[in-house]
């Protein structure tokens, strides 16, 4: 028996499967999502994954930053910007006591 739920997201129809039933119906998860369709997988009633096409995976993975590309965008501090700091502490290295 399979169970399809329709899970409404962002005014799209997201077809909901079983881990179990995916397996079997893998090439027809494929072909969906190939048309624009997402599949949410589900592992003991808990969605585990998505399928999605490898065009829009694309599409969202160029959408989050790196982190180097996070560390670049944030904006150039004046030396007034920072703390006060007060002096180090100076350490003498001597015979030991």
């Amino acid at each position: 028996m399979t169970i399809v739920v329709l899970v409404v997201t962002l005014d799209i129809a997201m077809k909901q499967l079983q881990l179990r039933e995916a397996k079997t119906a893998l090439s027809a998860v494929v072909d969906a999502a190939e048309r624009g369709e997402p599949t949410t997988i589900t592992k003991h009633g808990r969605p585990a994954a998505v399928v999605v096409s490898y065009k829009e995976w694309t599409k969202l993975k160029s959408k989050i930053p790196s982190f180097a590309d996070l560390l670049l965008a944030v904006p150039q501090l004046a030396a007034d910007d920072l703390p006060k700091r007060r002096p180090a502490r100076i350490v003498r290295d001597g015979p030991p006591d």
